[in-house]
Formats: C-alpha cells, sequence, structure tokens
C-alpha cells in the first residue's frame, strides 16, 4: 500500500491518510475484503503517530469503507446504504459549489468538471 503524506499540508494527516484510501477504493487499488496494514504497521512505514493511523480507520469505519475485525484488522467493506452517501454528498457539494460561485465559476464549468472528474474514475 502506497501513501504519501504531505507533511506541509494544512489538511490533517488523519483527513489525507482516509482521502488516500477512498481514492484507492475507487481507482480499484483497494477492493472488497482487502486487509489493510495493521495501525502500528501503517504508522511506522509513514512515519506517523499510531494514534493518527486509528483515527483515519476509525473514520473510515463510520463512513462506511472499512470494517474492524478484531483478527484481521482493517478490512475494506464498503456500505451500500445510498441514502446516506447521497445525503453526506449533498452536504459537501453545497460548501463547494458555494465557493464555486464566489470565484465566477458558472453553473457549466461546474457540471463539466463533476463530469470529468466522474468519468477519470469510471473509465468510460
Amino acid at each position: 500500500m502506497f501513501v504519501s503524506i504531505d507533511f506541509n499540508s494544512d489538511e490533517a494527516i488523519y483527513l489525507q491518510l482516509c482521502n488516500q484510501i477512498i481514492l484507492g477504493i475507487v481507482m480499484e487499488e483497494f477492493h472488497e475484503g482487502d486487509v489493510l496494514p495493521s495501525v502500528r504497521q501503517l504508522a511506522d512505514n509513514i512515519g506517523i503517530n499510531m494514534h493518527t493511523v486509528n483515527k483515519a480507520y476509525t473514520v473510515l469505519k463510520q463512513e462506511g469503507f472499512v470494517k474492524i475485525d478484531r483478527r484481521k484488522g482493517a478490512v475494506i467493506s464498503l456500505d451500500v446504504d445510498k441514502v446516506c452517501a447521497i445525503e453526506e454528498l449533498r452536504r459537501n457539494l453545497r460548501l463547494m459549489i458555494a465557493k464555486a460561485i464566489c470565484k465566477n465559476i458558472t453553473r457549466e464549468e461546474i457540471h463539466e468538471l463533476v463530469d470529468q472528474i466522474f468519468l477519470e474514475y469510471l473509465g468510460d
């Protein structure tokens, strides 16, 4: 598992880790049932505190991307609750679209960007 942490970023390290794992899922680097490295192993590999990795795994569990197995550790397990996913997406998009409008980005530009990103993940 390759993870690249930007220690100079304003984004919290645990969020960077979460985001990279989510991107790994969508890019098919991780699949349902794959076991992630142990908290200790990943912390040592990246050079971060174990509590940071534990927090990332906890967030991923809460968001339905992993389950925690007592023997295996963190396992990719996608929660397919689409209604909750759509509501979370709606909350996140509200702020992003508001910021875009403040920067004079048009509706058409937003739609084009969303389509481009969507196609990057699906390869269509």
